[in-house]
């Protein structure tokens, strides 16, 4: 086996508070052992209570920052998370469609956790049409799901899987429906892979430190796909970690609002 150190590349916004965004990204990646890098899409002003400001930077700059890291380093994943706006999309697409060998990985951030939108209303047509065809995997939670598909939000198992049958149509390989919006106390995701479908059990932790688990799971994905690991595997191992980080959360103390999960509980 290898002891190369694999690279994987965050395409997204920034989180000053450190607990989602770009910096939960690097966080995660770094956690399961490979090299993070970062292209960002948007600054941020938030905290653990919510969102204050967006401020989306030039497309062109987007694409520039991604085709540099392309050009002088071995990408071996990628992980896409807020895009802003459909320019931004746009540029993300054109920067990786001649990458189409790297496992890409796109959780499409659409609102924050405290509510804020994070994604343009007019971003989620190019998004369909441009990024979720060049996508290995997609992680939407539910209201994201709901979204994309203009449809009401899933409330149980059966509606989860139907709604990820009809995501993969839009063009992703693998489409991975996030459960934790589910009433209940149990937290399962539903992996669609082809005409595989695999539900990832979990029960659900009583806990207010969550920001950024949508991006730190994804982010999670890509270094396991990054390390040659197949989906299924990827995403169990990725789903794994982030109950521990989720449950050993308190021991960080930070902000008053959505605490975010202990990336590095292992250490």
């Amino acid at each position: 086996m290898t002891t190369q150190i694999r690279n994987v590349l965050s395409i997204a916004g920034s989180d000053p508070s450190g607990g989602a965004g770009i910096q939960a990204d690097l966080k995660a990646i770094s956690a399961r052992g490979c090299y993070a890098m970062a292209a960002l899409t948007a600054l941020t002003a938030q905290n653990t209570q919510g969102v204050s400001a967006v401020r989306p930077l030039d497309p062109d700059f987007v694409e520039e920052q991604i085709r540099m890291v392309f050009a002088d380093i071995q990408v071996d994943a990628v992980k896409i998370g807020m895009i802003a706006n459909a320019g931004i999309a746009e540029a993300v697409a054109r920067a990786l469609e001649p990458h189409r060998g790297v496992p890409i990985v796109l959780d499409p951030v659409m609102i924050a956790k405290g509510g804020a939108a994070l994604l343009d209303p007019t971003a989620v047509t190019v998004l369909k049409r441009r990024l979720l065809p060049l996508a290995t995997l997609l992680t939407p939670n539910l209201p994201e799901a709901a979204a994309l598909l203009n449809e009401a939000e899933a409330r149980d198992r059966e509606t989860m899987a139907a709604q990820a049958q009809r995501l993969a149509i839009l063009g992703p390989t693998a489409v991975l429906m996030k459960g934790g919006h589910l009433a209940g106390r149990d937290s399962p995701d539903c992996l669609l892979s082809g005409d595989d479908v695999t539900w990832f059990e979990a029960t659900r932790i009583a806990s207010g430190n969550t920001h950024g688990t949508g991006c730190s799971l994804s982010s999670a994905i890509a270094a396991e796909l990054a390390k040659g690991r197949p989906l299924a595997k990827a995403v169990g191992s990725a789903k794994d970690w982030l109950q521990q980080a989720i449950a050993m959360a308190d021991r960080l103390e930070v902000g008053s609002g959505h605490g975010p999960v202990h990336h590095f509980h292992a250490l």
